[in-house]
């Protein structure tokens, strides 16, 4: 504890007093904190425990992460976003008590509130899988919305938070509502699908699991993002990058993309999160949406009345060494102002909190800093973390992963499948003699071979195939770059020569991921049976295939019948792709 407030002072301080009114406790501590104090409090970046649930004591080299103690006792920063796995429930709680005990040990002991983006969803994607650690693990967000179930959606919620709290998790940086209208866009597995008025539904009951009828002591607040909508990217594009920064309308139908935002702050979420791009075409500022006053303030706040906390995407103040790749401040828009000019625009525009940041330094000098530091107290307040920072230790290594959460995520996983096609009713498999020899292409082995099938060598060899494939993309330079998945959704004319030849030689069952609405009439049209899955372990394909499990899964998007379909569709309007060889809402069952 500092020497300017002794810790008897402060815990006889107003602020302190769990009896006040939640405002009269903001204004108390607001009227005692430094202009430095204030700026730490708008800034969250990434923070990752050291060995063994230490806390960091050097720089992270690889992600340019600063030591624990130089955020929290120098930056005074107490908004963190936990990066990196969670192996031992037990080791992330003790580094959360240890983090919570530094903070405290600060002039105020403004308690650390920390953040996540999603961590219950099954991914063997190398460059993501850092999320998927021991907590239950569903299929992606498009995969609940396959299911269309508001209850089951509510009940996953509900599970994550309760795993979220054992860990000390109390702002989820998600549920993401962008609509997948342009099916090129590299981040469409973690949204609701193509559908508006599903993806409504489905948020507000995702809000309710995660912060209940109102946000209090039990809850995990909601970061609903990307305001007003990040679907419609020119050529699909990602605005991570400079050459995917243009946001376009094509269709004049931005209100499409705002309904389920308007739906997310009914059911009360509290936090907002605007997208990396710039509107182009529009009657809006040619600017990134966090630096859009008329994006932020005139839309977000005054019109739809948002009265919660706005963070920004990260990185949009400096630039930065990603993985190794350099990645400049994604200023979309504002590239010529300086980094203390850009943080002006955002606190204009509206934004509360600069995420992906360390720079409390830039805040210091400018104004209104205490409209947004108010909102960010008041948060921590409601939530309880004043009354009780800490978590048990104990209760998180029982809770996080634990049988029930994980049954019911698998269950869950068998579930979305989607059937699109099932010639003959080759589905589900039923083993005997005529259909003992088995060719495998993404499954394990061992696993086929534990089920009692004999697996062979070559398609000609098989009585049937099963193959596991991933929706096409293009691979691109640099290994951020590379986690995101764009460019063409057709299979390269290679791999559709080899399939081909599997599926001439034997009946094949096709399962493709689908993080995006992938192009694929040839094998619509040639495949024994063709499945969808969303995020799915080997075991829960196979207990489908072999009819242990139903597929329940309606398609969340049309599948486009070529690029040229694609290229030619509104990047901004649903179901816009001539021709679609599956329509939204497709799926079959046994």
């Amino acid at each position: 504890m500092s020497t300017v407030e002794s810790a008897e002072n402060v815990s006889a301080v107003p602020y302190r007093d769990a009896n006040l009114p939640i405002d009269d406790r903001v204004e108390d501590l607001l009227s005692r904190m430094t202009l430095p104090e204030k700026a730490g409090l708008m800034f969250q970046d990434m923070i990752m425990p050291g060995p063994g649930g230490t806390l960091m004591q050097e720089t992270n080299p690889l992600l340019a992460i600063p030591p624990t103690d130089e955020l929290i006792g120098q930056k005074l920063m107490n908004h963190f976003n936990l990066l990196g796995g969670v192996k031992d429930a037990r080791e992330i709680a003790q580094w959360y008590n240890r983090i919570q005990k530094r903070a405290l040990e600060t002039r105020l002991g403004i308690p650390i509130t920390l953040s996540s983006d999603p961590r219950n969803h099954f991914t063997d994607n190398v460059g993501t899988s850092f999320m998927a650690g021991i907590l239950s693990q569903w299929p992606e967000t498009l995969g609940l919305a396959a299911l269309r179930s508001e209850e089951l959606v509510e009940r996953f919620a509900n599970f994550a938070r309760q795993e979220y709290l054992a860990l000390g998790i109390r702002t989820a940086l998600h549920p993401q509502v962008d609509l997948a209208t342009e099916p090129r866009w590299s981040r469409i597995a973690a949204t609701f699908g193509e559908d508006a008025d599903l993806s409504s539904k489905l948020v507000a009951a995702y809000i309710r699991g995660f912060q209940g009828s109102q946000l209090g002591p039990e809850s995990v607040a909601t970061m609903t993002k990307h305001f007003p909508g990040g679907g419609p990217q020119k050529d699909g594009e990602d605005p991570h990058f400079d050459y995917g920064k243009e946001q376009i309308y094509p269709g004049n139908n931005m209100e499409y993309h705002l309904k389920p935002f308007k739906a997310a702050i009914a059911a009360g979420t509290t936090q907002m999160m605007p997208y990396y791009g710039m509107p182009v075409g529009t009657d809006k500022e040619e600017v990134g949406f966090a630096f859009n006053k008329s994006i932020i303030t005139d839309l977000l706040r005054k019109e739809y009345g948002f009265t919660g906390i706005v963070c920004t995407d990260w990185g949009l103040i400096t630039d930065a060494i990603i993985l190794g790749q350099r990645m400049p401040a994604r200023a979309w828009g504002v590239e010529h102002l300086s980094e203390v000019e850009r943080v002006q625009k955002i606190i204009q525009a509206g934004c509360d909190q600069f995420g992906g940041d360390s720079r409390p330094d830039l805040v210091i000098e400018l104004s209104r800093l205490d409209e947004s530091v108010r909102r960010l107290l008041r948060e921590k307040f409601t939530l309880g973390l004043f009354e009780q920072p800490f978590v048990d230790e104990e209760a998180a290594a029982s809770i996080v992963g634990n049988a029930v959460f994980v049954k019911e995520g698998e269950d869950a996983q068998r579930r979305a499948f989607t059937l699109l096609t099932n010639k003959n009713n080759i589905l589900p498999l039923k083993k005997s003699d005529t259909m003992a020899k088995v060719y495998v292409e993404g499954v394990d082995v061992a696993l086929v071979e534990a089920r009692g099938f004999h697996v062979v060598e070559s398609p000609s060899d098989a009585d049937v195939a099963l193959l596991r494939l991933k929706a096409p993309y293009e691979q691109r330079p640099g290994i951020f770059a590379s986690m995101f998945h764009a460019g063409s959704l057709e299979f390269p004319a290679e791999e559709k020569a080899k399939l081909a030849t599997i599926l001439e030689a034997v009946p094949t069952t096709i399962d493709i991921y689908l993080d995006r609405p992938a192009v694929f009439p040839e094998l619509a049209g040639s495949a024994a049976a063709l499945l969808a899955s969303y995020g799915s372990n080997a075991d829960a394909f196979l207990d489908v295939v072999l009819g242990l499990a139903g597929p329940e899964g309606k398609l969340p998007f049309d599948l486009p019948s070529s690029m040229k379909a694609v290229e030619e569709s509104r990047s901004d309007v649903p179901y816009d792709t001539a021709n679609p060889v599956f329509r939204f809402g497709h799926g079959l069952q046994y």
